[in-house]
């Protein structure tokens, strides 16, 4: 049985051989490492966008950055993929950052500041129509829209530090004295460079300040 589009798959299997080739090209024992130990000191919260490869974007070979993606970049207490990362990430990875990373131009984003309708997605992004609706004060009409949404991808990263920041997960850690930080970042497609948010927080005593201080500066925008 002939599979269809398998002309697409053969040119990724080609790829495929061709990167791995140049990488022993540049470090003959490039791979025998990379099979020895996995010790990355970050993880990457993202989004799913295609236009958004984590690793590439700070320059990391694979082994040092520990990945997890969703539509939005979203963390929800009630979703145990997540969670399960950022749990095996402190726990026995021993990361010493979280970078919790929104894009400007995501489609989620978008897709949740203008209630289109996509499908079970919707669902999904509940979550980002609830940070739009918390902070409605810094997203009125008066604001052009591709500054507002621009200004919901930063606040929904915001909310999603603040997530990390309260999961029992991060709280023990800190507790024990763990080495942690989270910080909130956006990245932008048209530069291809990363926003700090300055959201970044290294115990619970840091949450509550670095919060009111990240969402002051759009009081005086």
């Amino acid at each position: 049985m002939i599979m269809k589009n398998s002309g697409a798959l053969d040119q990724l299997f080609a790829n495929n051989r061709e990167w791995a080739e140049a990488m022993i090209a540049k470090d003959a024992n490039f791979f025998k490492r990379l099979v020895s130990q996995q010790a990355p000191e970050y993880l990457w919260i993202g989004c799913s966008d295609s236009r958004v490869p984590a690793n590439e974007i700070v320059d990391l070979l694979p082994g040092e950055l520990f990945v997890h993606r969703n539509v939005a970049n979203v963390v929800v207490h009630t979703d145990l993929n997540c969670l399960s990362v950022i749990q095996f990430a402190i726990d026995l990875l021993k990361v010493k950052h979280i970078l919790v990373v929104g894009h400007y131009g995501c489609s989620g984003v978008h897709t949740a500041m203008t209630d289109k309708r996509v499908g079970l997605a919707d669902n999904w992004l509940r979550h980002v129509k609830d940070v739009h609706q918390k902070h409605e004060r810094y997203l009125g009409n008066v604001i052009p829209t591709p500054k507002r949404q621009d200004r919901l991808c930063e606040l929904n990263v915001i909310e999603q530090v603040v997530n990390v920041c309260e999961t029992t997960i991060v709280q023990d850690a800190w507790a024990r004295g763990q080495d942690l930080t989270v910080h909130g970042w956006a990245y932008r497609l048209e530069t291809g460079l990363v926003n700090d948010l300055s959201m970044s927080i290294s115990s619970t005593e840091e949450m509550n300040v670095r919060y009111a201080k990240s969402l002051s500066r759009y009081d005086s925008e």
